[in-house]
Protein backbone atom coordinates (compact mmCIF):
# COMPACT_ATOMS: atom_id res chain seq x y z
CA UNK A 1 0.00 0.00 0.00
CA UNK A 2 1.27 3.47 -0.84
CA UNK A 3 0.98 5.89 2.09
CA UNK A 4 1.03 9.70 1.95
CA UNK A 5 2.84 11.51 4.77
CA UNK A 6 2.27 15.27 4.97
CA UNK A 7 3.39 18.16 7.17
CA UNK A 8 6.91 16.75 7.42
CA UNK A 9 9.68 18.76 9.02
CA UNK A 10 12.14 20.11 6.46
CA UNK A 11 14.82 18.41 8.59
CA UNK A 12 13.24 14.96 8.18
CA UNK A 13 15.17 12.40 6.19
CA UNK A 14 13.98 9.33 4.32
CA UNK A 15 15.64 7.27 7.05
CA UNK A 16 13.55 9.04 9.73
CA UNK A 17 10.42 8.20 7.74
CA UNK A 18 11.47 4.58 7.25
CA UNK A 19 12.20 4.11 10.96
CA UNK A 20 8.84 5.54 12.04
CA UNK A 21 6.94 3.14 9.76
CA UNK A 22 9.11 0.06 10.36
CA UNK A 23 7.71 -0.06 13.89
CA UNK A 24 4.51 -1.36 12.23
CA UNK A 25 5.97 -3.73 9.64
CA UNK A 26 8.06 -4.07 6.52
CA UNK A 27 8.74 -0.91 4.52
CA UNK A 28 9.53 -1.35 0.82
CA UNK A 29 10.45 2.30 0.21
CA UNK A 30 10.36 5.72 1.82
CA UNK A 31 10.73 8.92 -0.20
CA UNK A 32 10.58 12.60 0.62
CA UNK A 33 9.51 14.73 -2.33
CA UNK A 34 11.89 17.56 -3.21
CA UNK A 35 11.51 20.67 -5.31
CA UNK A 36 12.97 19.95 -8.73
CA UNK A 37 14.65 23.35 -9.03
CA UNK A 38 16.00 24.07 -5.54
CA UNK A 39 16.33 20.47 -4.30
CA UNK A 40 14.77 21.41 -0.95
CA UNK A 41 12.14 19.14 0.63
CA UNK A 42 8.52 20.11 -0.09
CA UNK A 43 7.20 18.89 3.27
CA UNK A 44 5.62 15.63 2.21
CA UNK A 45 6.58 12.14 1.18
CA UNK A 46 5.43 8.59 0.52
CA UNK A 47 6.01 5.25 2.20
CA UNK A 48 5.35 1.91 0.51
CA UNK A 49 4.36 -1.05 2.72
CA UNK A 50 3.56 -4.43 1.10
CA UNK A 51 1.22 -5.72 3.84
CA UNK A 52 -2.21 -4.05 3.82
CA UNK A 53 -2.93 -4.72 7.52
CA UNK A 54 0.45 -3.36 8.65
CA UNK A 55 0.03 -0.30 6.46
CA UNK A 56 -3.45 0.38 7.86
CA UNK A 57 -2.13 0.05 11.43
CA UNK A 58 0.68 2.50 10.65
CA UNK A 59 -1.79 5.02 9.21
CA UNK A 60 -4.05 4.81 12.26
CA UNK A 61 -1.22 5.03 14.82
CA UNK A 62 0.98 7.65 13.13
CA UNK A 63 -1.64 10.13 11.88
CA UNK A 64 -1.38 13.22 14.07
CA UNK A 65 1.77 12.03 15.86
CA UNK A 66 4.91 14.12 16.33
CA UNK A 67 7.89 13.47 14.05
CA UNK A 68 10.85 15.82 14.53
CA UNK A 69 8.67 18.56 15.99
CA UNK A 70 5.88 18.40 13.40
CA UNK A 71 2.44 16.81 13.76
CA UNK A 72 2.36 14.62 10.63
CA UNK A 73 -0.67 13.79 8.51
CA UNK A 74 -0.78 10.18 7.35
CA UNK A 75 -3.30 8.66 4.93
CA UNK A 76 -3.59 6.23 2.05
CA UNK A 77 -2.11 7.84 -1.04
CA UNK A 78 -4.49 8.64 -3.85
CA UNK A 79 -3.53 7.58 -7.37
CA UNK A 80 -1.87 10.22 -9.52
CA UNK A 81 -4.11 11.86 -12.06
CA UNK A 82 -3.13 13.31 -15.41
CA UNK A 83 -3.09 17.07 -15.09
CA UNK A 84 -4.14 17.51 -18.73
CA UNK A 85 -1.16 19.41 -20.01
CA UNK A 86 -1.90 21.18 -23.25
CA UNK A 87 1.55 20.97 -24.78
CA UNK A 88 2.75 24.35 -23.54
CA UNK A 89 0.06 26.31 -25.33
CA UNK A 90 -1.57 27.52 -22.12
CA UNK A 91 -4.86 25.89 -23.07
CA UNK A 92 -5.29 27.97 -26.24
CA UNK A 93 -4.38 25.18 -28.65
CA UNK A 94 -2.12 27.03 -31.00
CA UNK A 95 -3.78 30.44 -31.02
CA UNK A 96 -1.20 33.20 -30.93
CA UNK A 97 -3.42 35.91 -29.50
CA UNK A 98 -2.77 38.43 -32.29
CA UNK A 99 -6.21 38.28 -33.84
CA UNK A 100 -5.11 38.04 -37.47
CA UNK A 101 -3.90 40.80 -39.78
CA UNK A 102 -4.37 44.34 -38.68
CA UNK A 103 -2.50 46.73 -40.93
CA UNK A 104 -3.04 50.01 -39.15
CA UNK A 105 -0.37 52.10 -40.84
Amino acid sequence: MNIYVGNLSYNASEENLRQAFEAFGQVTSAAIIKDKYSGRPRGFGFVEMPDQAEAQAAIEKLNGKDLLGQQIKVSEARPRTDRGRSGGQGGHRGRTGYGGRRNRY
